[in-house]
């Protein structure tokens, strides 16, 4: 009887010891790496606040332990490392890329489809829109702004001088700008997606204000450069009447300089304005749109969602890597993130006040003033700015910009 009792004792023990052990494990959090690559390191400390919100979630609520490894390479670097990333099957589980590079990024099969994601309730639906490919959503979109020249108001003011709605309006500013010592335009070149800026604005305002069918017979091998040659009116004002040194300066510190008011106007989007206001809080920040010629149904902002968040579909941590994409719009945290980042609210979740430039561009968009980001081939985009640098050292001509344009656009689309 002894030896039954002991036999039932050692048994009991045993279970419970494994009933202890599998109670243990269950509560131990998993560990997870999560590897997440952006496209604007001006934003790091913003999004590594998010970040570690989000750890503290997950552990929280899901009991995972979350490491997010987060890399920002510069903005001119940025879409080549991605490329060796994806090419060398070593990509992030989410990375950033423009809305206008969605149908390639699909095409290439580096997207999940995001469709049915519980973030897309809650766009706005002019925002849903610009990020729609046939009838899909396969990113989550971050930055949608509208946006055109930065200029310092007062300047203006004291000028009082008003927004231009003309190239010739554009030019008298100019000139009494320099009646009174000031630099007009800051330029700052450094970094080619800079001057790249002046094409997207007058190929935007040409096209949409007199040319509509021009990018379609581009793409088509019917259109050419030639038809836009009127974008060389704001670039040769805005190139021969800005700050110097411009191929030897970045735009982090171009958009310091023109807080500083070392020029009056900064052909920049209103994605620089953190570290305009950052330098000189009391700057007054105003945004007008760039007058192409004299036809005032080309002088329009850009509306446009600009960078998107992608999850790669072979993530090895996908369903975390969902979680992330999602989070991004969480109803608690998101309002602070975009209002930190000074992003514009895109979703019924984002409850702040936006600022005074942001109110500037969005009266010309109200105003029916506005055009869609064109949706030009990524080869075409960065060799604008790759020319724009030249032609500015003065090391190719208008009709060179041109052939180069019509011969680079058509070696995309083959």
């Amino acid at each position: 009887m002894k030896k039954l009792i002991s036999s039932i004792l050692v048994i009991v023990m045993v279970m419970v010891g494994c009933s202890n052990k599998e109670s243990s494990s269950s509560f131990d959090p998993e560990e997870i790496e999560l590897n997440i690559m952006m496209s604007f390191p001006q934003y790091m400390d913003q999004w590594e606040t998010y970040i570690d919100q989000f750890e503290k979630k997950m552990l929280d609520e899901e009991n995972l332990n979350v490491k997010v490894n987060l890399e920002m390479p510069s903005s001119d670097q940025y879409e080549s490392v991605l490329q060796a990333r994806l090419s060398g099957n070593d990509a992030p589980d989410l990375f950033t890329l423009h809305s206008n590079n969605i149908s390639t990024y699909n095409k290439a099969g580096h997207l999940t489809d995001l469709t049915n994601e519980p973030f897309t309730e809650k766009l706005f639906e002019n925002v849903k829109k610009t990020i729609t490919h046939d009838g899909k959503i396969f990113v989550v979109p971050i930055e949608s702004q509208a946006w055109g020249v930065l200029y310092n108001k007062k300047i203006f003011n004291e000028l009082n001088l008003t927004a231009p709605e003309t190239l010739n309006e554009l030019e008298k500013i100019t000139e009494t700008l320099k009646e009174n010592g000031y630099t007009p335009f800051l330029l700052a070149y450094q970094e080619q997606w800079v001057p790249q800026l002046m094409t997207a604005l007058t190929l935007g305002g040409k096209v949409s204000g007199e040319v509509p069918d021009w990018v379609e017979r581009m793409y088509a091998g019917e259109g050419s450069y030639e038809e836009m040659r009127d974008i060389f009116g704001p670039i040769d004002l805005i190139m021969k009447n800005g700050t110097d040194r411009a191929m030897e300066l970045g735009s982090e510190l171009g958009a310091a300089d023109f807080a500083n008011g070392k020029a009056a106007m900064f052909v920049q989007g209103t994605w620089a304005s953190g570290t305009i206001m950052q330098t000189n809080p009391d700057m007054e920040l105003g945004v007008f749109p760039l007058p192409i010629n004299n036809n005032k149904a080309n002088t329009l902002v850009n509306l446009s969602t600009s960078t998107t968040l992608a999850v790669h579909p072979d993530s090895k941590v996908k369903d975390v890597a969902l979680k992330f994409a999602n989070y991004v719009l969480d109803d608690k945290d998101s309002s602070t993130l975009f209002e930190s980042t000074r992003f514009n609210p895109i979703a019924a979740i984002h409850d702040y006040e936006t600022d005074p430039w942001v109110t500037d561009a969005y009266q010309y968009v109200e105003e029916g003033r506005s055009y869609q980001d064109l949706v030009l081939p990524q080869a075409v985009t960065e060799e604008q700015g790759k020319l724009l640098q030249e032609y500015y050292i003065g090391s190719i001509t208008k009709d060179e910009f041109i052939k180069r344009m019509d011969e680079v656009f058509a070696e995309s689309v083959k």
